[in-house]
C-alpha cells in the first residue's frame, strides 16, 4: 500500500501567495525566449530599420544624388492621386490572385505525388525542381527568346496558335507573365508541400485502407486536412513573394506593352531609378509593405488561432 507524502494545500497557503486551484499557471517547457534575441536583432537591423528609413524618406525630396530636402506630404499626394498607382495596384492584385490560382493546385498535387517513396517519383521530383536552379533574369530571357514571333518556337513549330505576339499584345502579356512566374516558382512550393505530406502519420492511411477508403477519399479526408497549415504557410509565401516579383517582369516585359504588366514593385523601381524621385518611390514602397502585411495577416487569421500547434503525435 502506497502512502502519499504530499501535504494538502490549506487555505492559509493560498493566502500566503499560492495560486488558487482554478488559476494555476501552466508550466511551460522548452527553450528560453532569450534564444530568439539574435534573430530579433537581425530582424530589427535588416527589416525594421530600413523600413523606417523608407517611411521617413517618403516625406523627402531626393533625386538619389543631391541634397535631401523636406517635402511634407507632397510625395504622398502625388502618388495617391496618380492614376498609374491605382492601375499598378490592380494589376498586382490580379497577378496575385491568378498566380495563386495556378500555383496552389499544381504545387499541392505535385508535392503530394513526390512525397511517395517510389524511385521513379524521386527522378521526376528532380526534373520538377530544375526551374528552381535558374535565376529570374535567365528565365525571363529564355521565355523572351521562345515567345519571339519571328525567331521563337513559332518559327520552329508552324502552328497558328503559337504565331502570336505574346509579349506585344496587352491581352496576352499579363497571362504570359503569370505563366512564367508560376513556372519559375512552383518548384519551391512543391518542396513545401512535399515536406508537409511526408509528416502525415502513415497510421491514418492504414486505418483508412482498413475502412475501405479509396485513394481519392484518402486525399480529401486525410491529406488535405493534414496539410492545412502547410497550405497557409505556402500561400503566405506565395502572396508575399508575388508582391516582390520585379526583376523577372522587368526583363520580360519592362511593364509593357503600355502599362499592362506594370506591377507595384516595378513601378516603384521605375519611379526611383528612372524618374530619379526617391521620395515618391519610397511612398510606393510603404504602400507595398502595408499591402503585403495586410494580406499576410489575413492569411494567418484564416489559419486559425491554433496554427502553431503541432500535428504530430507526442510532439
Amino acid at each position: 500500500m502506497s502512502i502519499s507524502t504530499a501535504s494538502p494545500r490549506t487555505p492559509s497557503a493560498h493566502k500566503a501567495g499560492g495560486a488558487p486551484p482554478g488559476r494555476r499557471k501552466t508550466l511551460r517547457h522548452g527553450p528560453s525566449a532569450w534564444l530568439t534575441a539574435p534573430a530579433l536583432v537581425f530582424f530589427f537591423l535588416f527589416a525594421v530599420l530600413p523600413l523606417g528609413g523608407v517611411f521617413v524618406l517618403s516625406f523627402m525630396h531626393w533625386d538619389g544624388i543631391g541634397q535631401i530636402t523636406w517635402a511634407g506630404f507632397a510625395n504622398w499626394a502625388s502618388v495617391l492621386t496618380d492614376p498609374l498607382t491605382g492601375n499598378s495596384l490592380w494589376i498586382t492584385l490580379k497577378v496575385i490572385l491568378l498566380s495563386c490560382a495556378v500555383q496552389i493546385p499544381v504545387s499541392l498535387l505535385l508535392g503530394v505525388f513526390t512525397a511517395g517513396q517510389q524511385r521513379y517519383r524521386a527522378v521526376l521530383a528532380v526534373l520538377y525542381f530544375i526551374p528552381l536552379l535558374l535565376s529570374n533574369a535567365a528565365v525571363a530571357i529564355m521565355f523572351m527568346a521562345l515567345l519571339d514571333p519571328n525567331f521563337g518556337m513559332s518559327a520552329a513549330i508552324p502552328i497558328p496558335l503559337l504565331s502570336q505576339d505574346w509579349l506585344g499584345n496587352p491581352d496576352l502579356a499579363l497571362g504570359v507573365v503569370i505563366f512564367v512566374l508560376s513556372w519559375s516558382h512552383i518548384p519551391f512550393h512543391i518542396l513545401v508541400y512535399q515536406g508537409g505530406a511526408r509528416q502525415i502519420p502513415a497510421s491514418l492511411y492504414e486505418a483508412a485502407q482498413i475502412d475501405g477508403a479509396s485513394k481519392v477519399q484518402q486525399f480529401f479526408a486525410i491529406t488535405l486536412p493534414q496539410l492545412k497549415y502547410t497550405f497557409i504557410t505556402s500561400t503566405t509565401l506565395m502572396v508575399v513573394g508575388t508582391l516582390t516579383y520585379f526583376d523577372l517582369i522587368f526583363v520580360l516585359t519592362g511593364g509593357g506593352p503600355g502599362n499592362a504588366t506594370s506591377v507595384l514593385a516595378l513601378r516603384m523601381y521605375l519611379e526611383g531609378f528612372r524618374g530619379n524621385d526617391m521620395g515618391a518611390a519610397s511612398a510606393l514602397g510603404v504602400i507595398l509593405a502595408v499591402f503585403g502585411l495586410a494580406l499576410a495577416l489575413l492569411l494567418q487569421r484564416l489559419g486559425g488561432k491554433n496554427r502553431q500547434a503541432s500535428q504530430m503525435e507526442g510532439a
